[in-house]
């Protein structure tokens, strides 16, 4: 026990509660994952139910050594390096919108040769935008207040950003959008700039919302949820009879029915098929974990020596847990339907590798601020937010 004790002490640096929750994330997963999935591996793998299993339990280790990896690193360096992660977005994005795989009349996937495997550069924009944005506002703290020192340069990398993804995903750029607003709120970004950033915003989604791929889905979508005279959506009939049959205490692991009818069981409505199976003892124990991470990512943030480190957890954590909420409320008939996943929960790619290197590098603050000390001539790391604002 000594052993294994000193080993973890010396690999897994950081908030030790954090890589707690993150590892029942994991468990949790593999175990849910294994239940929405057994049809579908059945019926496309010749009855080899444990196919989806492997992959999946597999995709989650890398996503747990991306992490182990992105927390080893000093946090101050993702400062740089959000910066060229960034221009390396733009030209993916635009590659991926025009000449992508189209899947549900959107593209916004790309095909890694050899592996073979799907990649979202969104989901690199969207860790790379929040880095830099915390970057930019940690470096103008003494200048928030100026139009063209700081929102302009906010304003250009959020527009584009969320301009080109609106296009073929309006949901992930809603809110990477309304994190972006977080983020200039506990910058202590004028609320009339804010303001500004809000009506531009608009502005700039609304033309790339018309122009793109997915304007009528969108459309479609929102009447649906709003038009009470219309019939539920057959997706939300089915997470609807799932979540009431479920009852208090849940039908038991693997015995779900509706994942047998719900479209997408292992990812866009995998909270549904928890509480079919685990009650609403279960939902309510994983809003409690999405909480308690939520809660640790901005104890990290008032520990945050850093303007930096602080602002850079902060979006992380809000991130995660804001795309958590909205795919349970979407579940429950709170929002309408958006197609996000629900994060370290559902079945996915490469996106288990960015939620990954994403929880990693909160890790990394907490870590640094524990045993780092900032570097001399560091504008980005010595400006400290104050209590009083560091989370408001």
């Amino acid at each position: 026990m000594d052993i294994i004790k000193n080993w973890l002490q010396r690999n897994l640096k950081g908030d030790p509660v954090l890589w707690g929750i993150v590892i029942l994330f994991s468990l949790i997963s593999i175990a849910v994952v294994y239940s929405a999935t057994g049809t579908l591996a059945y019926k496309k793998m010749g009855g080899n139910t444990e196919y989806f299993l492997i992959k999946h339990t597999g995709l989650i280790f890398v996503g747990l050594f991306f992490m182990w990896l992105a927390h080893r690193i000093d946090y101050r360096h993702y400062s740089r390096l959000s910066l060229y992660a960034l221009l390396l977005s733009v030209p993916l994005l635009l590659f991926t919108y025009f000449m992508g795989s189209n899947i549900n009349e959107a593209s916004r996937w790309l095909t890694i040769p050899v592996i073979n495997q799907t990649f979202q550069p969104s989901d690199l924009a969207k860790l790379a935008l929040i880095a830099h944005l915390a970057s930019m506002l940690s470096r103008r703290q003494q200048h928030v207040d100026d139009f063209k020192t700081t929102l302009l340069p906010v304003m250009l990398w959020v527009g584009l950003i969320c301009g080109i993804i609106i296009m073929s995903n309006a949901s992930t750029a809603l809110l990477l959008f309304a994190t972006c607003l977080l983020l200039m709120f506990i910058g202590r970004v004028p609320l009339k700039q804010m303001a500004v950033m809000i009506a531009i915003g608009a502005v700039v989604g609304g033309l790339g919302l018309a122009t793109g791929q997915r304007f009528k889905t969108v459309q479609s979508r929102i009447e649906n949820f709003t038009d009470k005279t219309k019939p539920v959506p057959f997706q939300l009939e089915h997470s609807y009879i799932a979540i009431a049959t479920g009852g208090v205490s849940g039908k038991g692991p693997g015995k779900s029915t509706e994942r047998n009818i719900l479209p997408h069981p292992y990812s866009d409505f995998i909270y549904a098929v928890i509480i079919e199976e685990y009650g609403l003892l279960g939902g309510v124990a994983i809003l409690f974990l999405y909480l308690a991470f939520l809660y640790r990512g901005l104890i990290t943030v008032m520990n945050s020596y850093g303007a930096f480190g602080g602002l850079l957890s902060a979006g992380l954590s809000f991130s995660l847990v804001l795309q958590a909420m909205v795919n349970m409320g979407v579940a429950v008939g709170l929002g309408p339907i958006t197609g996000l996943p629900l994060p370290l929960l559902s079945m996915g790619g490469t996106s288990l590798i960015f939620t990954g290197i994403s929880i990693g590098i909160i890790l990394a603050v907490s870590r640094g601020e524990r045993e780092l000390r900032p570097m001399t001539g560091e504008p980005a790391d010595t400006a400290r937010i104050p209590k009083k604002t560091a989370l408001a």
